[in-house]
């Protein structure tokens, strides 16, 4: 089964600062391409840190007041620990360097676009800077282009599950069950041999690109969990997809 890949969606003329880019020019990139954060590169185009609209709203709310009267306990207080220091250095930052964050969460061009999707979601991340084999920067994918995979019609879709899950994997007949897409959702119905069969059936038509959801009415003849192990053996062509779950 293939998975979309991340360089399928990725922006390729991808918004970048360097390490010595001035606070104002960041400022002034992000509202000119209309984009909330961009990648921070070195001279071998590799990626050192990301700075998003956070960083510079924590520039903002983290200015010290040099003439306000906490402004010495303030500074005093950078001084404690390293996330204090680190505001610190956000608050008094002059380059894209000192202002953005590290280290960078990347995705490679060849994850697919579930991968970046849980990696968005796991760190809580807006966008994510694409590398190469070698660590370059070829590319930067956001969570709108990872969205188009949802786009995909549900004739696709449906096309998909009989040929990767029915034929290909379960060495089934395309008609072995009835399989029905809408608006991503697909339908399930139909009798399998083995209930080992009709949840490898599920597992594997929810990893398909653009399936919101699996609906499940399959049924089955024998129940294979309550077999004996001797008991399993050529019982059927799921096995070795048991084994993967």
């Amino acid at each position: 089964m293939k998975h979309n890949k991340v360089g399928s969606v990725m922006t390729m003329d991808v918004v970048r600062a360097v390490y010595g880019t001035p606070f104002k020019e960041v400022t002034r990139v992000l509202a000119d391409h209309r984009i909330s954060g961009l990648p921070v590169v070195d001279e071998d185009d590799r990626v050192i840190g990301v700075i998003s609209e956070t960083d510079l709203m924590a520039h903002q709310a983290e200015s010290p007041d040099t003439h306000g009267p906490d402004s010495r306990f303030r500074l005093r207080l950078a001084a404690l620990t390293p996330a204090v220091r680190k505001r610190a250095t956000k608050a008094t930052a002059r380059t894209a360097g000192e202002l953005m964050s590290t280290p960078p969460v990347t995705v490679q061009a060849d994850d697919t676009i579930v991968e970046a999707a849980r990696t968005m979601a796991q760190r809580h991340v807006e966008r994510l800077p694409v590398l190469d084999e070698e660590h370059r920067l070829v590319g930067i994918v956001t969570r709108r282009d990872l969205l188009q995979v949802f786009l995909r019609p549900d004739a696709a879709i449906r096309d998909e599950v009989i040929d990767e899950v029915l034929v290909r994997a379960l060495w089934l007949a395309p008609g072995s069950i009835d399989v029905s897409v809408t608006e991503g959702v697909v339908t399930l119905t139909g009798r399998l041999e083995r209930k080992s069969e009709t949840e490898i059936t599920v597992s594997m038509t929810r990893q398909i690109d653009g399936v919101v959801a699996v609906v499940d009415k399959l049924t089955w003849r024998l129940d294979d969990a309550r077999l004996r192990p001797d008991e399993q053996a050529l019982h059927g062509v799921a096995d070795d997809w048991l084994r993967t779950l």
